[in-house]
């Protein structure tokens, strides 16, 4: 795992972007308030209030809503949106020298960085827009031929799932969407519904790192082990994975990886990246075509045309950010913050949580259902009364409402949800008529 020390030692242009971010005042606080904090466990500083106090106040927000879609976009740190209005004003002083000549060379400095955090080689990560992005580079740009077979989820992403269903109907490939219960009893189970729907045929296994409807957490080095023993290629949409809990990419085993940089890291919005293991980079053809001289390049995939610079050199303070308080310190937080909201509402009649308590299977994002309660009526009326942004989740199988804080989210925010779900089950707020 990379050290905040080493972080921030790291010559080169991003160190001096880290230096620059850090003398900022809402992170230099988070830093002091990091730097005190010492060798505390990441168990016992989730429950700190005063370390997250420090975080909280790093970002600019508008508190008289309760944002608990975080897993949809989250907003960035001061330190980070100052630094992408900075970026953008450089490059409007003259873009075709400013932007291109100034800004945009300084991506490698980005991928590096991007790289040691992901724990992957520089030259197997190309920076994207987002996952959606990401991943369909991959699923689009796979040779596969009719009746080749793809084994799935049917609670992987919408986007994902239309992506290798045009591909069922324009090239005639097989789709197989395997089923399984909210939460499932263990990692294992989960495996063993991969493998046993693998075939001869089978030649793409694609699965979520961690599920956007539940915040189910699969094992990705199992499945991939299992694919690899069989000369299946592995996708894996790691959407809302990256900066939530610690992970390194080496150790997973997988040939594909897509994230967004929105969710998590807080990066500016339109920003993620796709991991690509070095040996699988020129079976893939890019979405938007390249020369030959960079079939084996993994920046092929970053041929989308004139873009702005300012988004994916922002990144850079977003990492520091995210190095300073600490993937471990994150991860136990936002479990605290699950668990905070998740308990009280485990009591209540009619109420089954569709997300474990498991830390190994689970940590920030959790999904509540409500016996007889149609989840848009519920939102829709937390939004209306409360101001509260939760997400509706209506799935073939079940229903609930999703909630994803962050760093940046209080106790009180939680509380105040808690009491407004109590207030909307007691009133029968989107009950259906069968209920």
């Amino acid at each position: 795992m990379l050290t905040r020390r080493a972080f921030l030692q790291t010559s080169g242009t991003l160190g001096t972007a880290a230096a620059a971010a850090l003398a900022s005042g809402g992170l230099a606080r988070v830093a002091a308030a990091a730097q005190a904090a010492g060798s505390r466990s990441a168990a016992d500083l989730a429950r700190d209030e005063s370390f997250w106090r420090e975080v909280q106040q790093a970002f600019t927000l508008d508190r008289t809503i309760i944002n608990l879609n975080n897993g949809g976009c989250s907003p960035s740190p001061r330190v980070v949106h100052e630094a992408y209005k900075r970026y953008l004003d450089i490059s409007n002083q003259s873009p075709v020298y400013h932007m291109w000549q100034v800004l945009e060379p300084n991506i490698e400095a980005v991928r590096r960085r991007l790289a040691l955090h992901a724990g992957c080689d520089p030259e197997e990560l190309a920076i994207t827009r987002n996952t959606s992005e990401s991943l369909q580079i991959a699923q689009l740009g796979l040779d596969l031929a009719p009746g080749d077979e793809i084994v799935t989820t049917n609670q992987d992403y919408g986007r994902m799932l239309n992506t290798w269903e045009q591909r069922v109907r324009r090239d005639k490939v097989v789709l197989r969407k395997v089923s399984f219960p909210v939460p499932p009893p263990s990692l294992d189970d989960l495996t063993a519904r991969i493998e046993q729907a693998i075939t001869p045929r089978t030649r793409v296994i694609h699965f979520c790192h961690i599920t956007n409807l539940t915040g189910q957490i699969f094992p990705v080095r199992a499945i991939a082990d299992v694919a690899r023993a069989r000369g299946i290629v592995t996708i894996v949409d790691g959407a809302h994975a990256f900066a939530h809990f610690p992970f390194a990419l080496r150790d997973l085993g997988c040939d594909v990886y897509g994230t967004s940089l929105h969710k998590w890291l807080s990066a500016p919005i339109g920003t993620g990246f796709l991991y690509v293991r070095r040996e699988m980079i020129p079976r893939i053809w890019p979405l938007t075509p390249a020369t030959p001289d960079r079939d084996d390049n993994i920046r092929k995939f970053e041929e989308i045309g004139t873009h702005p610079a300012a988004g994916h050199n922002a990144i850079a303070e977003a990492l520091v950010f995210h190095e300073t308080i600490g993937v471990e310190r994150k991860a136990a937080r936002l479990r605290y913050l699950r668990e905070r909201w998740s308990a009280p509402m485990r009591e209540l009649p009619g109420v089954r949580m569709l997300t474990s308590d498991d830390p190994e299977m689970a940590c920030g994002l959790g999904n509540v259902s409500i016996e007889g309660t149609d989840p848009g009526k519920l939102t829709a009326h937390l939004w209306e009364r409360y101001r509260i942004l939760a997400t509706p989740i209506k799935h073939e199988e079940y229903q609930g409402v999703r909630v994803t804080p962050h760093v940046y989210t209080t106790l009180q925010d939680l509380d105040i949800f808690v009491g407004a779900m109590k207030e909307a089950i007691g009133a029968g707020i989107g009950k259906t008529a069968t209920a």
